[in-house]
Order: C-alpha cells, then sequence, then structure tokens
C-alpha cells in the first residue's frame, strides 16, 4: 500500500482520465471540496469524504472550488511510488490548467 497526499490550487484541473490496471484507490478529502470522475460520472467530495476508484476504473479529480483543496490517496496494493518520479516531470512539462 502507498499513502501520499495531493494539493490543489482553486480552480485547478488534475492529470487527466486514466486507469490502474495493477491497483484500487481510495482518496479521501482533507481540505476544500474536491471533484471526482468514477467511470463516466463526476460527483463533488467534501472535506472528511471518501471516494473509491477500483483497479481498471477511469478515474480523475479536479478543484473546482474557489478553495485550496487536499486529498489523501491510498493505492493498494503497493509499488505506485515508482511512478512518482514521471508524476513529478510530466507536472513540470504540463502545467496546471483551470478546471471546467
Amino acid at each position: 500500500m502507498v499513502v501520499f497526499q495531493w494539493w490543489m490550487e482553486p480552480n485547478t484541473k488534475g492529470i487527466g482520465a486514466h486507469s490502474h490496471d495493477d491497483g484500487n484507490e481510495i482518496f479521501y478529502v482533507l481540505e476544500g471540496t474536491m471533484s471526482f470522475l468514477i467511470g463516466e460520472d463526476w460527483q463533488e467530495a467534501g472535506k472528511g469524504s471518501s471516494i473509491y476508484a477500483p483497479a481498471g476504473i477511469q478515474h480523475d479529480f479536479e478543484n473546482r472550488s474557489t478553495e485550496k483543496a487536499g486529498v489523501l490517496n491510498i493505492f493498494a496494493p503497493g509499488a505506485f511510488e515508482e511512478n512518482m518520479p514521471k508524476i513529478v516531470e510530466w507536472f513540470k512539462e504540463n502545467p496546471p490548467q483551470d478546471a471546467v
């Protein structure tokens, strides 16, 4: 299992819809309100809410609010941490965009 945080400025898109065949994800909103795409449906989740993204299901997240928001991301089983350097590079090359 891997646990990490995402903090997003107001009105900011995530990395885009994607899926992982090798693990399930749980998102727990630490602060603010986040919007989550699970499958084909967007859901709003406020502080204290959790969202489940099963392996193989398309998902994404955005901060569509006017306040900074944070989410705790739990990925299981582990081995996701090896992807973090690639994710950091992706964000350097693709600055955050405004959310819908």
